[in-house]
């Protein structure tokens, strides 16, 4: 009987976890898409067995992407891992559907199978400590690249170092006779494991039937348990996403792909500097390895061939706060080039306006150096590093390098405080305490106002004045609930500012009707049910709303307690309402 070389442990789950990663190992070498596609049935399973765990499986009829929606949604699942579970969805489908993947693709999705294999084995296998061991190197492909050979001796003696003496004399046994065999030898033995391996990966009548019914004994002991058992295994999840130690090729994955969700053609192994690769008009391209003179960055990121943003992309372990000091001086070690041309500057010594560092790890407050994306606009030098949820869009960059920030605080301080409505002495204070705020870079403010002081003509005040002194482009005024968007686009559509002309009139608004507002709307009004669907019920982060679809969020007395992740509900607890800019 043949054995798996990765997932072994997996047995006590379910046998077919390992038959499936068994079989992705045997046809690595000759049919990676069918590889990468096995791989694909193999996270399916382990979310269904999730969900059941926690009474959450419908039936077969629910596809791979709705059962990670409700996983995802109800927090079952960590972000992280998401991620993972969506990055194998979505090279599966394209091996499935396209017959895309090639060797590198396939060596990829093993590694992050036996990574989500660990997770799953530590969060409900019961043993938290869980050591699987170094991830064993599948079969090596005869046409294999020079980039794979490497990456494949790498994985090899990342075994060899592990491994106790008498592992590793049962693998020098083994690879001392499969040298010994002849062509012949060889090729009968394969084709007997892979008889084998296809024999155990038929999924007959019989073996739906059987996995069907294992799901439907776990859905029910799940409803039976009491409800502190799921908080245990939530507990469990997270402790065991922290663990996860992904190499580098796994990160670059997930970055390539979180950057192909929002806009950016991405791929490390095919978009590199070295192998030919440049910026060209009408396509917004993240360039590996591109040269500076303090080394190469990991990423540069074009618009067309303007150069708007470097990128240090860091293993998952790292601390990825620290590393946009070395993404700043890939700024300024740029080098000029007829590849490219420059989105201005220079800003002091740096030669591009936005540098990033990433490690793949989606945002964590509670873990905030060592998650999300770091961000800095070097063109200020007041403006410090921080977190985002997600990447920027190639639109989103090329708004922002609209804004002038200074230019903006000038013309607010020169800006009258006239309109075609009077206001009171402590509305126009809090406009100016707002405007000061953001002007220190302060990114959240909290204005208390009791019923009937007139905060809706306050926020007609603040946001005209924003949006007429270029401060921001966009913004998003989020209410209670449906009625109070109706009065408030009621509002902002008749009250008169200047000129005769209403607030609408001058810069547009988009209402409730408008989920997704054109690209020229200035402020678009929303319920927060509405926003907390886009947000938390997208299928995963390329469904969600870019991170720079707005400038500023308004919130209005939105205190309901609605299902928000764990760090946003206290942030929506008060009477009051809320300006946060900008919408990250």
């Amino acid at each position: 009987m043949v054995r798996s070389l990765n997932f072994e442990f997996l047995k006590i789950h379910d046998n077919r976890l390992t038959v499936l990663g068994g079989f992705a190992e045997q046809y690595f070498r000759d049919d990676p898409p069918t590889a990468i596609f096995k791989l694909r049935q193999f996270a399916e399973l382990i979310a269904k067995l999730i969900a059941a765990k926690h009474g959450a499986y419908r039936d077969e009829r629910e596809t791979f992407e709705e059962t990670l929606r409700r996983l995802s949604y109800d927090r079952i699942i960590p972000r992280e891992v998401s991620d993972i579970f969506h990055t194998l969805r979505k090279i599966g489908n394209s091996a499935v559907h396209e017959a895309k993947g090639g060797h590198t693709e396939a060596l990829t999705a093993l590694k992050f199978a036996r990574s989500l294999g660990v997770w799953f084995h530590r969060t409900y296998g019961w043993q938290r400590d869980f050591r699987p061991g170094a991830f064993i190197p599948p079969t090596e492909p005869e046409d294999a690249t020079v980039a794979l050979k490497e990456e494949i001796e790498i994985l090899r003696r990342k075994v060899a170092e592990s491994e106790d003496a008498a592992a590793a004399a049962r693998r020098e046994a083994d690879e001392h006779a499969h040298a010994r065999e002849t062509v012949e030898e060889r090729l009968r033995r394969e084709a007997e494991e892979r008889v084998v391996w296809e024999q155990l990966a038929q999924e007959t009548e019989a073996e739906r039937a059987s996995i069907a019914a294992k799901l439907a004994s776990l859905q029910a002991e799940a409803e039976a348990a009491p409800r502190m058992a799921f908080v245990e295994f939530l507990e469990r999840g997270e402790e065991a996403a922290a663990k996860l130690d992904l190499d580098e090729a796994e990160t670059r994955t997930l970055i390539d792909q979180q950057l192909r969700d929002n806009d950016w053609e991405a791929d490390t192994k095919t978009f590199r500097y070295s192998v030919g690769s440049r910026p060209a008009r009408g396509r917004n391209m993240a360039i590996a390895e591109w040269p500076t003179g303090n080394g190469p960055a990991d990423y540069a990121l074009f618009i067309g061939t303007t150069l708007v943003g470097v990128v240090e992309a860091k293993r998952k372990r790292k601390n990825i706060s620290a590393a946009i000091d070395q993404a700043q001086r890939y700024s300024v070690g740029i080098r000029d080039s007829v590849d490219f041309v420059s989105a201005g500057g220079p800003w002091d010594e740096h030669r591009v306006p936005f540098v990033f560092a990433a490690n793949g790890r989606s945002y964590l407050r509670q873990m905030e150096t060592e998650s999300g994306i770091w961000f800095r606009d070097t063109r200020r030098s007041a403006n410090h590093r921080r977190a985002l949820v997600n990447w920027p869009t190639p639109q989103g960059l090329s708004g922002l390098l609209e804004v002038d920030q200074d230019a903006a605080d000038a013309a607010l301080k020169a800006q009258p405080f006239q309109f075609g409505f009077p206001l009171r002495p402590y509305q126009e204070a809090a406009i100016r305490t707002v405007e000061t705020a953001l002007s220190h870079e302060q990114r959240s403010m909290l204005v208390a106002m009791a019923t009937g002081t007139g905060k809706t003509k306050l926020a007609i005040a603040l946001l005209y004045r924003l949006l007429s002194a270029k401060r921001f482009r966009r913004i998003c005024f989020v209410v209670d609930r449906s009625a109070l968007g109706h009065q408030t686009e009621g509002e902002f559509s008749t009250t008169k500012v200047v000129s005769g002309k209403t607030f609408a009139e001058i810069f547009g608004l988009k209402g409730l009707g408008d989920v997704s507002p054109d690209v020229e709307t200035k402020v678009h009004i929303c319920t927060i049910q509405g926003l907390v669907k886009r947000v938390l019920y997208a299928a995963d982060a390329s469904e969600t709303p870019p991170v720079d679809q707005y400038d500023l969020i308004v919130i209005d007395e939105c205190h309901r307690g609605y299902l928000l992740d764990r760090d946003a509900k206290a942030r929506l607890g008060f009477n009051q309402q809320w300006f946060q800019c900008p919408a990250d």
